[in-house]
């Protein structure tokens, strides 16, 4: 299920829209007020990225709430996987955070979250939705309104919950110098003192201004991180980290300055996870191979899951899953600590892992399975995007295409995948090669001309 009007989409990434066009405090209210009679008018936690509109969505989103009997809990800027280890913590009957990840600055969104500490399943928005679209009659009276109270120090419940879980005494000990880029988002009043707690020697933060106005490009990919890898070379880091403005993506550059990628970034915390413990591990569609064959090497079965963190989340739930992975995003999601997509759980893992086998991080790259991967982007409207795919379907039937999410092809030394993205108003291209860099440009390529070509006849 996705709805998109005027640049406003609607789906298991909840309500995303451009502030001052279709995003607007009246949406915000009404939404928010739905969800209030969806979760049982009980407790909800509200938080928040650092947008310069997220006091002022987050002020729509009390008065929504408050209308319909809940009980708000204010958590203030915090990153998303806080909100959700937050509603298990204070068994809250959900949680909107207001974000939208990494979307450009003009747009920003409600992300809900249910009792379950998981994000809205389609199911659960299609519910939503149904509430939001039917009259609203059922508003408190005066006396009824439950009240607005704050939530101090929430992150701590989540540095915790990481910082007991992982070796940080080796971490200590390997004295490590990080550099870590905060995209001037939410790692920007939080990622500094975590590293430092969790060990770290020095720590060299960038774009840490937290007011939401972002100096670089919000998605962490390599595209987007030359600051950092100059900063990593400059001062001599062991490592550096990108985070996105919510804080639950990951992007991982080596001690030479060389960005891994978003896919890359999600194996050193794997492989870690599984050295640990062995067990289940679940990863999009549109996730690198070269997970599954960690996987297979330690003896674990690998499961494919839709694209969206909540489709990887509930499959994990499913199987016992130990790990999961949203490799197109860059998002690893550790059972132990909370079914949700994390950077602070990534960072701590791949410092553990460098300070256990006292190795780099492209010397631990170098045992793990190597992939080439390239990527396409085509701005399309929902429409002409499912009819792009639908004719990529049948024009390859014979080759018996995955349509679990979007169009995957598989062939011998390669796949590639074309879906309409849940965030944004476009198709994405996603290709990997055994053979080379260049075959997967290649293949990627082709399959984007093919796809414009087509909307180029279909008139858009």
């Amino acid at each position: 299920m996705s709805v998109r009007r005027k640049n406003l989409k609607i789906g298991v990434s909840g309500v995303r829209g451009i502030v001052g066009e279709t995003l607007s405090p009246a949406l915000a209210a009404d939404f928010a007020a739905s969800f209030g009679g969806y979760t049982g008018h009980g407790i909800v936690i509200v938080g928040r990225d650092t947008r310069p509109s997220g006091e002022m969505i987050e002020n729509a989103v009390v008065s929504g709430l408050l209308a319909s009997g809940s009980h708000v809990l204010l958590a203030g800027v915090v990153p998303t996987p806080t909100l959700q280890i937050a509603v298990e913590e204070y068994e809250a009957a959900g949680a909107i955070a207001i974000t939208a990840s990494h979307n450009p600055a003009e747009w920003n969104a409600l992300k809900f979250i249910d009792s379950t500490a998981f994000f809205l399943t389609e199911n659960g928005m299609n519910a939503l939705l149904d509430i939001y679209n039917q009259p609203q009659d059922d508003f408190v009276t005066e006396q009824n309104f439950r009240g607005v109270s704050h939530l101090e120090h929430v992150f701590a419940l989540h540095a915790g919950k990481i910082l007991e879980r992982v070796d940080t005494e080796a971490i200590r000990r390997a004295r490590f110098k990080v550099a870590v880029d905060c995209c001037n988002g939410v790692g920007a009043l939080y990622s500094k003192r975590f590293l430092l707690e969790l060990g770290c020697a020095e720590v060299i933060p960038i774009f840490e201004e937290p007011d939401g106005i972002f100096r670089r490009k919000p998605e962490p990919v390599a595209a987007n991180l030359t600051e950092l890898c100059e900063c990593v070379k400059r001062n001599g880091c062991h490592v550096g980290f990108a985070q996105d403005p919510d804080g639950d993506r990951i992007s991982i550059v080596n001690e030479q300055g060389v960005p891994l990628g978003e896919q890359y970034s999600t194996l050193i915390p794997a492989d870690r996870v599984l050295e640990r413990t062995p067990g289940p591990v679940v990863a999009n569609i549109q996730t690198t191979k070269a997970l599954g064959d960690i996987a297979s090497r330690c003896g674990s079965e690998i499961r494919y899951s839709k694209v969206g963190e909540v489709n990887v989340a509930r499959e994990m739930l499913r199987c016992n899953a130990v790990f999961g992975a949203e490799g197109g995003s860059g998002g690893i999601l550790w059972r132990d600590v909370h079914l949700c997509r994390d950077s602070f759980s990534a960072m701590a893992l791949t410092l553990e892992a460098m300070a256990l086998r006292k190795q780099t991080v492209s010397g631990i790259m170098n045992t793990l399975p190597r992939y080439w991967s390239a990527t396409e982007k085509l701005e399309t409207d929902a429409q002409s995007a499912c009819n792009a795919l639908r004719f990529f379907a049948q024009k390859y039937a014979d080759r018996k295409p995955v349509l679990i999410d979007g169009v995957r092809l598989d062939f011998e030394h390669s796949w590639i995948l074309a879906r309409q993205s849940n965030t944004e108003p476009v198709i994405r291209i996603y290709a990997e090669s055994a053979r080379s860099q260049t075959d997967a440009k290649h293949l990627a390529g082709s399959v984007a001309g093919e796809l414009r070509g087509f909307l180029v006849r279909d008139g858009k």
